[in-house]
């Protein structure tokens, strides 16, 4: 779903793809189903709303995700705001119970996993400018915990009850379109030592993009040990393509050019659906958010077909001959420094995966304190 513009089977299947080009073992994948529940279809009444998330549970087991996070924190069209902790838990349960005898028919056994939690950022960042966040009290993350608990006996789900790994709460990091909120352990504490009572539950932190290496790490100490990143990954694919045109244009008659950049431009302002309700000001402003935002709105375009046919021309127009290393230091010094030590090859696919295995690097010390 979202910006891949695939299917739960398609996603798996181009995951595996990918795994086997690489000899990864398909086994060793763990695919994980996020913010599943009625949020699309807000739009809609509780009982169409929940209906559809039924269906979209189904397509996720069916399609071998196995890490299931049950969101049913929205409120539909006929719903009270807020809603209930009680009416969350009854929704999640129903979901969970719709997953496990999916993967029971498709696979023989119940093993899924399951996350629940409402206290969720936004998807993909705060849409308003942000100045402090509060933190999940311990009080709420007990209250969510045993209302999922009693939810889940009343539909005879206690069997599953085990097999739920993890709470959604918020520690206190958030980005928006500009800045970042970074983590401060100290206003986390009394929720760190409060899942240390539970003993087959960590937390899940939403939205640790942009996150200084050194608060990743302590986030993972304090129990917030499964780390949740999206923008921040696509951001870096991002910049390295706006750096990479950007060689392009030094190197390139204008003619010859992929004109990526505007290309781009272009598609978001005849498609504005995906930013417009989140990127404000005036027109310089919505022009500056639509490139270069933390929230990175672009990433909901990079399927679209004119877009990539001009990224296509771009690693065409840069494979052609290589790229001179000073334009690499210019614009890549990260990179710049793999390549010169002969870690890297100065290829235009090359320098983009690395920019972003640099982001990867950073939560996969964080997780494994290495």
């Amino acid at each position: 779903g979202g910006y891949t513009g695939m299917t739960p089977a398609d996603f798996r299947g181009f995951v595996c793809q990918l795994a086997d080009s690489l000899n990864f073992p398909q086994d060793a994948l763990i695919l994980g189903g996020d913010h599943l529940g009625p949020n699309r279809w807000q739009n809609l009444p509780a009982a169409q709303a929940m209906a559809n998330a039924d269906d979209l549970i189904k397509s996720y087991v069916a399609a071998g995700f196995k890490k299931i996070h049950l969101d049913c924190s929205m409120s539909c069209q006929d719903d009270p705001v807020p809603l209930t902790d009680d009416i969350v838990a009854e929704r999640a349960a129903r979901l969970a119970k719709v997953a496990a005898e999916t993967c029971r028919e498709h696979f023989g056994e119940a093993d899924l996993v399951y996350v629940i939690g409402t206290e969720v950022p936004v998807p993909g960042g705060a849409h308003e400018t942000l100045s402090e966040l509060a933190v999940t009290t311990p009080d709420a993350a007990r209250a969510t915990l045993e209302a999922h608990r009693h939810a889940f006996e009343k539909q005879g789900l206690s069997a599953i009850w085990p097999r739920i790994i993890a709470l959604v709460v918020q520690p206190g990091v958030e980005f928006d379109h500009t800045n970042v909120i970074d983590y401060q352990p100290v206003k986390a504490t009394a929720l760190s030592q409060m899942v240390e009572n539970y003993e087959t539950l960590i937390f899940e932190a939403h939205s640790t993009d942009y996150q200084t290496p050194q608060s990743l790490r302590q986030l993972v100490i304090d129990h917030f040990a499964i780390l949740k990143v999206g923008p921040a990954l696509t951001f870096a694919l991002r910049e390295a393509l706006f750096s990479l045109a950007a060689i392009e244009e030094e190197l390139v008659p204008a003619k010859a050019c992929s004109g990526l950049r505007q290309v781009l431009e272009n598609v978001m302002l005849d498609r504005p659906e995906y930013w417009q309700s989140h990127y404000h000001g005036d027109g310089n402003a919505r022009r500056l958010a639509r490139g270069y935002s933390y929230s990175d709105r672009v990433r909901y375009y990079w399927p679209d077909s004119q877009i990539d046919d001009a990224f296509a021309h771009l690693v065409r127009n840069l494979a052609d001959s290589p790229i001179p290393l000073p334009l690499i230091s210019q614009y890549l010094p990260l990179q710049y420094v793999k390549v010169r030590s002969g870690e890297l090859q100065p290829t235009p696919r090359e320098l983009i995966i690395n920019h972003i295995q640099d982001i990867l690097a950073q939560y996969h010390t964080a997780c494994e304190g290495q």
